[in-house]
């Protein structure tokens, strides 16, 4: 698993959608988020980040944050383990 953080320069909602469904075009892509506050577009899973900053600097000018291994569990296991102990001790009130 894989993690990309680039910064497009988009200019509106048409530009990030359309980013959007570039980027979901390529095999292997895990989850997708763009944070458009900042301009920063997320991708992990299983893919080739050259091949997705490529396909992306043909259209936007992009910069990439950041490349690196993706965390496996990514919190999303121990939110549910919380969210259920939090249910768990307000029955027990």
């Amino acid at each position: 698993m894989k993690k990309l953080v680039v910064k497009v320069n988009l200019h509106d909602d048409r530009d990030r959608s359309k980013a959007m469904q570039v980027v979901s075009g390529f095999g292997g892509i895990g989850s997708l988020s763009m944070d458009s506050k900042d301009n920063k577009l997320t991708v992990s899973g299983d893919f080739d980040p050259v091949k997705v900053v490529n396909k992306l600097r043909k259209s936007w000018h992009t910069e990439i944050v950041s490349v690196g291994a993706a965390k496996e569990d990514d919190g999303k296991k121990d939110e549910g383990q919380e969210r259920r102990s939090s249910r768990q001790s307000r029955k027990s009130l």
